[in-house]
């Protein structure tokens, strides 16, 4: 028996849903239109009240079959479904009509998909007997929405003589989601000890659930034991995760791959999944040849294998192999799409491959018209990165301008552009602009500061992001210790140590070698040489920094010896090794050893050469005096000398006072870099230096001349948590009159000791009074008296000076440690001198 006769039918739903439903063009989407008009009609029907009690008597099954039916139609996940949906059960509900429990079922099953779990949960707290249909799709809901605890309460719940393996696959499924791996292996093993058998959707769940936590190659092992006890491995989805577990944990264990190439060698049949994780386990783990030899025996080469393989290639820093695959994969018609194109364009960008990464960039806007906001977003931003790594920040800014969409990664790549190149002002603008700004976003900023000169201003954004309630991760850390190694602010970097220690962050690689450099450039080595040896895991950037800091102190036959114990451990030397290797035989006047190791960087090594690693070779061969050895480097140089090349040689003119070869160096670097100060100041010293005071005064006219600035010299000290400046002949300073007032006095006990100015070092034309008197105006001086005044008695005196330090000071220094009996530390622009017990680490070799 059907419905009774009925009213006419009222205009408030079918006028509105039914034209736009009859829109619908595709012949599926056709017959669900007019699947969903007959529930419309249905619902808008005026039954009689009087009329309810006889529907109710005669046939309750009819009708429960038809609200089911109409439901059954509303089980696509769209919005005018769920509406409908809504609309049914509101009939239900006025009609009279109490639902079975199916189509209490169907409902919750329908509110769940719509996410209103809400009111799924208050149907289903109404049931009073939900079956395992209810709760298992209630599950289901809830740990798809990330509510693993109100899933695994529903399951408690659950009478075990209900339960069955759907609801167990729920919820060892919905642990699985959820990165919860402990909980969905217990759960299994609950499952198995409760009597239920687990199927390939079981273990599908489980093998992915393993992968979040193994820690041993046997632990899968004993899973796939059980798989195979089952018998089930025939199942593809099973084979698969059994495959993606063996190749997570190819990282712990080399015979992981081989198990999971077993497994995949054995299936009947496989999928593009199947594929694909074989292919990528192998390129993860470093296994190009075999990825390549795989996927060169695919019968039909998906395009997720392609994306794989070149993805593989440029992770690994075969740009050129993945350039090639690039090639193969447009000649074969396969699609290119977003993965593929930032897959290329970020090769380009690591190797500096401008040109072909330009060429990409055109046929993308030839070939793609209207991109989705899918493709577009990700090779846009891959783009602005290839830019800016190239060199070409403003391009990059141009690609970013054109974007409709922009995330995170976009506005942190222009971001970096700006920091790369010293574009300060501009990054900080950009910076002001975000709309949003992340953990990364702060940490680009912090770092920019740090390296291009603005410690100061580093570390006051850091304490602004924490104010901001932004808890900085180990690399944000890692930037601001690096804003203090540049400011040579000492307290502060010991306590943003203490800092990490209490927080967790100090077994961090990144913190650790930021530590190793901060102590290093305040001055405190062995601080330095304390982290390094107490680090849980170091790489090569940790030897690099524990070696320059040896040899920036003087301590280059100990760099040396852990340069050896370096290679000992397998560890591979690059080119920042050999320049910190360079740097330390330099200070040492280590000419021999220093030649040797350069020579072995092509010959033993495959590195070769650059000009910064010249340029320190030929600073090794100035400092020893052999001036004609570095004329022949320089002469015989496979590239045009550069700036550095020039400056290491009018250096070690200026030191050795040869006046004809410094000389031609100033000219070549007039040439080069016309605005750089230090060229003028080296050549009129040594003109100085020798009495050519006409020749020095053209000099100084020519800085004038071409708006040339010298950077005056200033030295500072780190007292009381506070940073105190000092300029040449300072008067600025609030207590600079008690630091004249110290320093005369210690002047006299020097001379008592055998101390006497060395009045060479003042190059100006003026009397023998005047230039003692200039001496003792000195920043680092004044810097270092203010220290002794000041700092607790014994404690070691630590200078910072912005350029060189001059001979006199030097000599008082070295004076002065043995008059007050305490250690004087002092970094000038190229290294650091000991003052202990009237010695200098450097051994007057500097």
């Amino acid at each position: 028996m059907g419905f009774p006769t009925i009213l006419p039918i009222s205009s408030s739903v079918t006028e509105i849903l039914i034209p736009s439903l009859l829109l619908l063009q595709s012949p599926s989407k056709t017959i669900f239109s007019v699947q969903i008009i007959v529930i419309i009609i249905i619902l808008d029907m005026k039954i009689p009240t009087s009329q309810l009690s006889q529907i109710h008597q005669t046939n309750v099954r009819t009708i429960a079959n038809r609200y089911a039916a109409q439901l059954q139609f509303c089980c696509s996940q769209n919005p005018i479904s769920y509406s409908l949906a809504k609309s049914v059960h509101a009939h239900i509900t006025t009609s009279g009509f109490k639902p079975l429990g199916h189509i209490l079922n169907r409902l919750i099953d329908i509110y769940c998909k719509s996410n209103n779990i809400i009111y799924a949960r208050h149907l289903f707290d109404k049931i009073p007997q939900p079956d395992i249909i209810s709760r298992t799709t209630l599950m289901s809901a809830y740990s798809e929405l990330g509510y693993t605890a109100f899933a695994r309460e529903l399951f408690d719940g659950t009478p075990l003589s209900i339960r069955d393996t759907v609801s167990y696959n729920a919820m060892i499924t919905g642990y699985s989601h959820n990165n919860d791996g402990c909980n969905a292996i217990k759960l299994y093993c609950e499952m198995r000890k409760d009597g239920f058998k687990p199927d390939n959707f079981t273990f599908t769940s489980v093998l992915s659930a393993l992968a979040l936590i193994a820690h041993d190659e046997r632990e899968c092992e004993q899973l796939h034991c059980n798989v195979v006890k089952s018998g089930i491995e025939s199942f593809v989805s099973v084979s698969n995760a059994l495959i993606s577990l063996y190749v997570k944990c190819g990282s712990l264990s080399l015979s992981s791959l081989g198990n999971a190439r077993k497994v995949f060698d054995g299936m009947l049949k496989r999928d593009e999944w199947s594929w694909m994780v074989m292919i990528t386990g192998y390129v993860r783990n470093g296994e190009l040849e075999s990825a390549r030899e795989l996927f060169d025996g695919m019968s039909e080469k998906f395009q997720v294998a392609w994306n794989a393989m070149i993805s593989g290639y440029v992770h690994h820093g075969c740009i050129l192999e993945a350039l090639e695959m690039f090639k193969s994969m447009y000649l074969e018609e396969i699609r290119l799409d977003e993965f593929t194109y930032t897959s290329v364009i970020s090769g380009c960008a690591n190797s500096g491959f401008f040109g072909i990464g330009k060429q990409v960039h055109g046929y993308i806007l030839r070939i793609e018209g209207k991109p989705t906001s899918k493709f577009a977003l990700p090779v846009n931003n891959a783009l602005v990165t290839l830019y800016w790594k190239c060199g070409e920040v403003d391009l990059a800014r141009r690609v970013f301008d054109t974007m409709l969409e922009r995330d995170h990664v976009s506005w942190n790549a222009i971001l970096s552009g700006y920091v790369s190149v010293g574009r300060i002002d501009d990054a900080k603008r950009l910076f002001d602009e975000m709309p949003e700004r992340c953990l990364l976003t702060w940490m680009v900023m912090i770092s920019g500061f740090a390296q291009n000169g603005y410690g100061e201003d580093g570390l006051k954004l850091f304490n602004g992001m924490r104010i901001e309630g932004l808890e900085p991760c180990d690399y944000t850390f890692a930037s601001a210790i690096t804003a203090c190694a540049a400011l040579g602010a000492l307290e502060h970097g010991r306590q943003l140590h203490a800092q990490l220690i209490q927080i967790g962050f100090n077994s961090s690689l990144s913190a650790g070698n930021a530590l190793i450099t901060m102590y290093a450039r305040c001055g405190v080595v062995e601080a330095a040489r304390k982290v390094f040896f107490t680090m849980s895991y170091i790489d090569s950037v940790s030897w690099n920094a524990m070696i320059a800091a040896l040899g920036q102190h003087g301590h280059a036959v100990e760099a040396l010896k852990l340069f050896v114990q370096m290679l000992q451990e397998n560890i591979k030397p690059d080119r920042i090794t050999f320049l910190m290797v360079l740097t330390a035989c330099s200070h040492a006047g280590l000419v021999k050893e220093g030649c040797q190791y350069f020579e072995s960087m092509d010959h033993v090594y495959g590195i070769s050469p650059g000009e910064d690693h010249y340029a320190r070779l030929i600073d090794l061969l100035c400092r020893a005096g052999k001036m004609s050895e570095a004329k022949d480097v320089i002469q015989n140089l496979p590239f045009d000398p550069g700036a550095p090349i020039w400056e290491a040689l009018l250096a070690g003119c200026r030191i050795h006072g040869n006046m004809e070869l410094g000389i031609e160096a100033a000219e070549r670097l007039f040439e080069l870099t016309p605005q750089h100060d230090g060229t003028y100041v080296l050549l009129s010293n040594m003109y100085a230096a020798v009495g050519r005071w006409d020749d020095k005064a053209k000099v100084r006219k020519m800085m004038r001349e071409r708006g040339v600035k010298k950077e005056p010299g200033c030295s500072w000290i780190e007292v009381g948590k506070q940073v105190h400046v000092f300029l040449v002949d300072d008067t600025v300073h609030p207590d600079v009159q008690e630091v004249y007032i110290y320093l005369e006095e210690l002047g006299v006990k020097m001379r008592k000791l055998g101390y006497v100015p060395d009045t060479n070092n003042v190059l100006h034309d003026m009397e023998p009074e005047q230039k003692e008197h200039a001496l003792s105006t000195h920043s680092e001086k004044l810097a270092v008296a203010f220290g002794l005044l000041k700092l607790p008695p014994g404690a070691t005196v630590i200078v910072l000076k912005n350029l060189r330090i001059c001979g006199d000071c030097h000599t008082a220094f070295k004076f002065m440690s043995k008059l007050v009996e305490r250690e004087i530390v002092v970094r000038d622009g190229k290294r650091f001198h000991h003052f202990r017990d009237g010695e200098c680490s450097c051994g007057n070799y500097w």
